[in-house]
């Protein structure tokens, strides 16, 4: 998909690929250590691990406002399509909303949230944000802007589409899936994903890996 992809590479020939996808705008930068620290622990398990850049995010050339749910979707997709052997996904968040056309053996979902909830999240940042600059805005204004022209929220400049396509979207259903709500799993801290900064949980990257690792032994995914 012509996107950056960071992988990790277990010391002999790996067992699977995990193809990881983060969650989705800010969330994707609060998670990113954490998530790298799990791909890390992946490797020392005999996993290959990988983690693509979705268009709009990170070190693409692709501007934001120009790329929608529809078309993460299908950058994933491609970017799986190219994964020799036996592949697992792991989603976290507003991920698991984009993980669901990968050809996999496997999904594993941690804490998925629907695109209406992340867009309340979203839509709620920019009102306090005007509201800090001495500018009156209310939900339902910024929704019908939405509708017609880009919106920057949190720092990101979505397109209508973009919006439209998130207030619909919900996990789909995948099989064979494991899916974890943080606290529950042996999977415990902080969500990162609310913290004002980027952070990192080297406890919470040990016990996804290990998730991962003992659900794709157990369910026969690998």
């Amino acid at each position: 998909m012509g996107e950056h992809h960071l992988r990790i590479e277990p010391a002999g020939a790996p067992r699977a690929t995990i193809l990881i996808v983060p969650p989705l705008f800010e969330e994707a930068n609060r998670t990113r250590h954490t998530l790298v620290l799990a791909m890390r622990a992946l490797a020392a398990r005999g996993f290959s691990a990988v983690m693509p850049d979705l268009p709009g995010q990170n070190e693409s050339l692709v501007a934001l406002e120009d790329v929608d749910l529809a078309g993460w979707q299908a950058a994933l997709a491609e970017a799986a399509a190219i994964i020799d052997g036996p592949l697992l996904v792991a989603s976290v968040r507003g991920g698991c909303l984009i993980d669901h056309s990968i050809k996999a053996a496997g999904w594993w979902r941690l804490a998925p949230v629907g695109g209406s909830s992340l867009l309340r999240t979203l839509l709620r940042a920019r009102a306090s944000a005007d509201r800090e600059a001495g500018v009156t805005s209310a939900l339902e204004s910024l929704t019908e802007t939405a509708k017609s022209e880009p919106l920057l929220l949190a720092g990101n400049r979505l397109s209508p589409a973009m919006i439209a396509q998130l207030g619909d979207a919900e996990a789909q259903p995948v099989e064979p899936l494991r899916s974890v709500a943080l606290g529950a799993g042996g999977i415990t801290g902080t969500p990162l994903w609310l913290r004002a900064e980027p952070g990192e949980d080297a406890a919470m990257a040990q016990a996804i890996a290990a998730d991962i690792a003992n659900w794709s032994a157990s369910c026969g995914a690998i």
